[in-house]
């Protein structure tokens, strides 16, 4: 595997239709949600007093410092191209075992443990939707950007909630008192309620915070995924909170991503709520999800 390193410059400071009705789908699927997270606390509870606690708000402070309108035009130009390396959906996956992700207060075991739990949650209550499997298994694949061969991007660039750049920051952001620091915050171009967009746009229009899930769904896209528009949605919106969660931002969203939208909260709940230390046994399952990949991927992808 050939990997070519373009390291960016910080500032200091194929798709088709799903084949179920969701409007038809079932919420809760089954699903028994957990009543704490890892640490013994409830989940996505910023303000718990725990050792992860210091840590996230910190990486939160230099994310939403960071993350501009230019910033992110400069690193999907630098990390659109696809021109870093070519490996397969699994190599990536191995890629993941040594990060833990800084801005989770919930988890702190490798990434391939989340993204199996993910997975098999999702199959155990929803057997028929082999795409939404698979995408509980990659959603999280854009975090390769932590490491080395993809320049090591810092944390706040990779990880966190998302949200639009380029117009008014909601106040239901974590920790949103932080943006008032960024550059754009300031902005009249940027800090109104449409800013650079208008009203029911469509979120595809909408540049998002750089991270690891605007590049996976590049990846995907650019890499020609048989995926329906569901997976990729859930793909790069899956660290959309202000939105999936508190309903900010719908004044950008079209038809179709409120169509999507019903599919990404059903997967949301798995994402969040299947973080545990249950353990997966990698190779008991890795078949199965070698035989999705193969159906809706290349075989070599262009990262």
């Amino acid at each position: 595997m050939t990997i070519i390193i373009e390291q960016p410059q910080f500032d200091a400071a194929a798709e088709r239709k799903v084949a179920g009705d969701p409007a038809e789908l079932v919420l809760d699927g089954g699903f028994t949600v957990p009543d704490s997270n890892a640490f013994g606390h409830t989940f996505r509870d910023y303000d718990a007093e725990s050792e992860r606690k210091k840590t996230v708000e910190e990486f939160y402070s230099v994310n939403h410092i960071n993350q501009t309108y230019e910033f992110v035009q400069r690193m999907r130009d630098a990390y659109g191209r696809l021109d870093k390396t070519e490996m397969s959906i699994w190599e990536c996956i191995e890629l993941l075992n040594e990060f833990i992700d800084d801005s989770d207060p919930d988890l702190d075991m490798p990434q391939i443990e989340h993204l199996l739990q993910t997975a098999e949650a999702i199959r155990k209550d929803y057997p028929d939707e082999d795409w939404l499997h698979l995408t509980g298994l990659i959603h999280d694949l854009g975090k390769v950007l932590l490491h080395p061969s993809f320049g090591e991007l810092p944390q706040w660039a990779v990880v966190g909630d998302t949200f639009p750049v380029g117009c008014a920051f909601d106040e239901c952001n974590v920790h949103s008192k932080y943006f008032k620091e960024n550059p754009d915050y300031h902005n009249p171009e940027f800090n109104t309620k449409f800013g650079a967009y208008s009203e029911g746009c469509g979120l595809d229009k909408v540049l998002m915070s750089w991270g690891h899930d605007d590049y996976m769904y590049l990846v995907a896209k650019e890499n020609k995924t048989t995926l329906p528009s569901a997976g990729l949605f859930i793909i790069r919106y899956h660290s959309f909170y202000p939105l999936h969660k508190h309903g900010a931002y719908t004044h950008l969203m079209n038809e179709e991503d409120k169509e999507n939208l019903k599919w990404l909260h059903v997967f949301n709940k798995y994402d969040l709520y299947s973080k545990s230390s249950i353990r997966i046994d990698v190779e008991e399952v890795k078949p199965y999800y070698m035989s999705l990949i193969d159906k809706y991927f290349p075989g070599k992808l262009r990262w």
